[in-house]
């Protein structure tokens, strides 16, 4: 099917909850007036409607293949990436010295969530050029800066978490050689080669900043990347939940429960199919809006004009990554599973394509650092480097958006600043909990940091939805044109508080105490 870039929900994510309006004001050069973003978002998504959705399904079953050592992508994919390039698309971000639009992150996080939407395989390319380029722009040397950066920003270089260089500074055939390529569960169209290295030392490398700090220059694309991945959890995600809505709404199948009349009806009109399209819809709102966020964040630590607020930005953005990271990717497979079950038994036919959804977002929670890594550092990296003062500055900044929201009268103002406060409590619970386990028992709170970055996650998305409702519930106040979509949002925001939200006290006792019981059987006896 069709894929359409959802610009209404993109927009009002990166201007309501993730707050652009704290980067227009910085913005000397007027890249953020509401114009100019429009024009970047329409054009965006009529590239990754018209030129790189089509490619998703038959670049799955055709797969990248290896042609006498040259790797061939699927047909149409060079086109694709041409178009991709002569548009100027992998320039969005990067510093205008190298060729790049200086645009910031949280404007190219939309963008990229629709290449990712369109292809997740075609996307991947995209994706880690961006972290190679990030990294060699904020450690390479000013030669290396100039020799690469220049190609790498407009795209007609790439990289990858292991960038190897297409040939030699010199020119000749560098010694590297694809072996093969892995036989893979999803995102068949993206190679992912075995490499052979020169034996004789005739493969060449170029070390990047000073000896003995890779590790730590390594973070900085891996941070990158590891929001870039927790972006694709929302996009596949989308594409998913695009999909079956659609099927929801052309199926036809049994009488319609209350109804008088005895006629089929499309399945959308079954009170369970609605339970899961809401499910789908309001899970990607919210993880939209916490990677928006965080993108957001991250411009903010860069561009902040005062060193502490930058330095207070930055502590944000590196707690909120492994959340972004691991929740919205688990959310990914989740909801590319609740799709293939909207379309019942036809979402396990490959025809369909709900599958192939599926399968693609598997890995997901995997590469860039498995989600239980994540887990593992936002307990003890992210917390445990400051003893939680970080996430009690999340805390106190959620909680004062709850109290805004709870100026507004209504039901559903009061149910969703009652869930979230709720989920709020929870979180500062198992936070100091954690700060504590995991400097008395550190195996315990390894035990229970998966819990634990879960009940983070629904806390933050549901703090984003928060953020939405007021912004809806004020443009209601005023009588706008687009009454019907804002009235969409606060609807979303209180299914979530209700089925999402809800669940965050219930995750406080596996995440402190729950740890425990790993450890109660033998290694082999589990």
């Amino acid at each position: 099917m069709t894929y359409a870039p959802p610009l209404a929900e993109m927009r009002f994510a990166l201007e309501e909850m993730a707050g652009l309006g704290r980067l227009r004001a910085l913005d000397a050069d007027g890249h953020l007036d509401h114009a100019t973003l429009d024009q970047v978002l329409g054009e965006a998504a009529r590239l990754a409607r018209d030129a790189i959705a089509p490619l998703n399904h038959s670049g799955d079953r055709a797969g990248s293949r290896l042609d006498n050592g040259v790797v061939r992508t699927p047909p149409g994919w060079r086109q694709a990436y041409g178009a991709f390039v002569e548009g100027g698309w992998n320039a969005l971000p990067f510093a205008p010295e190298h060729g790049g639009q200086g645009m910031p992150w949280a404007v190219a996080t939309a963008v990229h969530e629709m290449w990712e939407s369109a292809s997740l395989a075609f996307a991947l390319c995209p994706l880690l050029t961006a972290g190679a380029t990030d990294l060699l722009q904020a450690h390479g040397s000013e030669a290396q800066k100039a020799k690469y950066l220049p190609r790498m920003v407009e795209g007609s270089w790439t990289g990858t978490m292991k960038s190897e260089m297409p040939r030699d500074p010199a020119g000749a055939r560098n010694d590297l050689r694809v072996v093969s390529l892995e036989n893979k569960l999803g995102i068949h169209a993206s190679p992912t080669c075995v490499m052979a290295y020169g034996d004789d030392g005739g493969a060449i490398g170029e070390l990047v900043g000073e000896e003995n700090r890779g590790l730590e220059y390594m973070f900085t694309m891996m941070n990158n990347a590891r929001l870039a991945v927790g972006l694709q959890g929302v996009a596949i995600a989308e594409r998913a939940f695009q999909q079956a809505r659609a099927y929801a709404l052309s199926r036809v199948q049994s009488r319609e429960l209350g109804s008088r009349d005895p006629g089929p009806v499309p399945i959308v009109r079954h009170p369970d199919v609605r339970r899961m399209l809401m499910t789908m819809r309001t899970g990607i709102e919210a993880a939209r809006g916490l990677a928006y966020l965080a993108a957001t964040e991250l411009d903010l630590s860069r561009r902040h004009p005062d060193e502490a607020a930058r330095a207070a930005h930055q502590a944000r953005v590196d707690l909120l990554i492994p959340v972004v990271k691991a929740w919205a990717t688990d959310l990914g497979v989740e909801i590319a599973s609740m799709g293939v079950q909207v379309h019942g038994g036809m979402g396990f036919v490959e025809e369909t394509g709900a599958a192939q959804h599926y399968r693609d977002a598997r890995i997901l929670p995997i590469y860039e650092g498995t989600n239980g890594i994540q887990a593992n550092d936002l307990v003890f990296r992210k917390l445990g480097r400051d003893a939680g003062a970080a996430a009690a500055s999340f805390l106190d900044e959620a909680r004062a958006d709850a109290d805004a929201l709870a100026a507004h009268a209504g039901d559903d103002a009061a149910a969703i600043v009652a869930r979230l406060r709720a989920g709020l409590d929870a979180l500062d619970a198992a936070t100091r909990a954690m700060v504590a386990l995991q400097a008395a028992s550190p195996r315990r709170a390894a035990a229970g940091a998966s819990p634990y970055l879960r009940l983070f996650g629904l806390v933050a998305g549901g703090h984003v939805l928060a953020r939405g409702a007021r912004a809806a519930l004020a443009g209601l106040a005023a009588g706008p044109a687009d009454a019907a979509f804002l009235r969409a949002r606060l609807a979303s925001a209180r299914f979530y508080a209700d089925h999402w939200l809800s669940q965050a006290p219930s995750l406080v006792h596996a995440a402190i105490e729950g740890g425990a019981l790993v450890e109660a059987l033998g290694d082999d006896e589990i």
